[in-house]
């Protein structure tokens, strides 16, 4: 069965390594949108033995103080569904009080139109390679 997250990188990626790698999510109603994609095609957290788990976690929590440091949002939202596409992913979602969902979850009905000011791929970049190296980009 295909998989998107195999076949497509799932965003310009911003930083990866042999294990996994860090995209930004083209989404103009949420700018600064990462996904943190583990490379191989596992569906669940617990299909990873633990020391894959924590690095994949560490991933996470950087690409979360990237997106913070960059962004200054006013919440991050972290997520691993995979419902649509079963490879392992974390979405890290900067939230505004102005953004379209606020205070719901990005997938709820929209609450307003909102404009927010976008924030380059490269802060969000620079952050991560500060937060975990250089990476393979």
């Amino acid at each position: 069965m295909p998989c998107e997250l195999c076949d497509q990188p799932g965003g310009e990626t911003l930083w990866r390594d042999s294990c996994c790698r860090v995209v930004q999510v083209d989404d103009p109603d949420y700018p600064g949108v990462c996904r943190v994609v583990w490379n191989a095609h596992v569906a669940e957290m617990t299909d990873l033995p633990p020391d894959d788990q924590a690095h994949l976690m560490a991933v996470v929590f950087a690409a979360e103080a990237a997106v913070r440091q960059a962004m200054a949002p006013d919440k991050v939202n972290l997520a691993s569904l995979g419902n649509v596409t079963p490879h392992m992913h974390w979405h890290v979602i900067p939230r505004f009080r102005n953004d379209r969902h606020f205070p719901l979850p990005v997938w709820g009905p929209p609450q307003r139109t909102a404009l927010i000011a976008r924030t380059g791929a490269d802060a969000i970049r620079e952050r991560l390679i500060f937060l975990l190296g250089e990476g393979a980009v």
